[in-house]
């Protein structure tokens, strides 16, 4: 299980969600947050004066996934978001301990959403056939 967090710029937000979805990626928690990576300083002029603005709105995107599932994650991220601009962002994998589901008390692997797609198909088709 891994943790899969994305800082990305928020007007490419609607895109990596649609890039997501395609993925069959479900379950996201979406941020906003303020960060600086390698852009360059903005000076602004506010009201006669002038400002540094250092710190870029950003969004962050937080994704718990099984294993099969990092891979087609990250990529989704990385072609969605990218502009080719500094300022793009950054995606991290970090491994994940533990995991539960409030709703059902389900831990691990059974928590996390989504699972193996072959694996969910073969548990739907053996739901529907035993009924």
């Amino acid at each position: 299980m891994k943790l899969i967090v994305a800082i990305i710029r928020p007007e490419r937000l609607g895109e990596v969600l649609e890039a997501l979805y395609r993925a069959e990626v479900r379950g996201v928690t979406v941020s906003g947050v303020q960060g600086h990576g390698g852009e360059l300083e903005r000076v602004e002029t506010y009201r006669g004066m002038t400002v540094k603005m250092e710190l870029q709105d950003k969004v962050r995107l937080e994704i718990g996934v099984s294993e099969p599932f990092v891979e087609r994650t990250v990529q989704a991220i990385l072609a969605s978001a990218r502009t080719g601009e500094v300022g793009d962002g950054k995606v991290f994998v970090l491994p994940v301990e533990r995991v539960y589901r409030i709703r059902t008390g389900e831990k691990d692997e059974d928590a996390v959403t989504p699972q193996d797609p072959a694996l969910s198909e073969l548990l739907s088709q053996i739901s529907v056939s035993g009924r």
